[in-house]
């Protein structure tokens, strides 16, 4: 089967350990966990990739060196029909998650995630896989508590990770890899219900 992986983010050192670059952190974290190819730049759509290749499975990583709202030129060159879009796994942050819950996604609106957004249009289909991750805090029952206002949005998901968050990130990704190795032998359906459960 071949997968490919797009971490959403921001580049450039500012934006390094912030909560809106929650899918290019990880997406650097399953590569390293599967011991994948080196990344290597494609200057023409401003992407960083690396390959996992074995005998039955190939990943591309795919990390774009855009901003988040052009996000979709790196999955334009590898992406070619709605058919090759079912094998895309989007990672992106998400505030109405509590910090480190995972939930995963198929055929779904963006939910007003601007790289979200960026990858339909460049994809022209919903029909790829959304693992999204949260990074609000979470409310004493149940649900998050999450900034109001579009200035208080803007300064919390540009905001570093505490070191408790990147706990329980790092957490997330261990089941991350699950549900990619679920979604590589099993297929998306057994990925979804491995991601979505507690």
């Amino acid at each position: 089967m071949k997968l490919i992986i797009l971490g959403l983010g921001n580049p450039g050192e500012e934006y390094e350990g912030t909560r809106h670059n929650t899918g290019r952190m990880l997406v650097d974290v399953l590569a390293k966990k599967m011991k994948s190819a080196d990344w290597s730049f494609d200057a023409k759509t401003k992407t960083w990739a690396s390959v996992y290749k074995d005998k039955k499975n190939e990943i591309i990583f795919l990390k774009p060196d855009t901003f988040m709202n052009k996000s979709g030129a790196a999955v334009s060159s590898v992406i070619s029909s709605p058919k090759k879009a079912e094998t895309l796994i989007v990672i992106h942050d998400d505030l109405d998650l509590p910090i480190g819950t995972i939930k995963m996604s198929w055929n779904r609106g963006s939910g007003g995630h601007r790289g979200v957004e960026s990858v339909k249009r460049a994809v022209k289909t919903e029909g790829f896989s959304r693992l999204r991750i949260g990074i609000s805090k979470a409310a004493a029952k149940g649900g998050v508590k999450k900034p109001q206002g579009e200035k208080d949005v803007g300064d919390f998901i540009l905001g570093k990770f505490k070191p408790l968050e990147e706990k329980a990130l790092l957490l997330a990704s261990k089941k991350i890899f699950s549900v990619v190795e679920t979604f590589l032998e099993r297929g998306r359906d057994q990925a979804i219900a491995v991601a979505n459960t507690r």
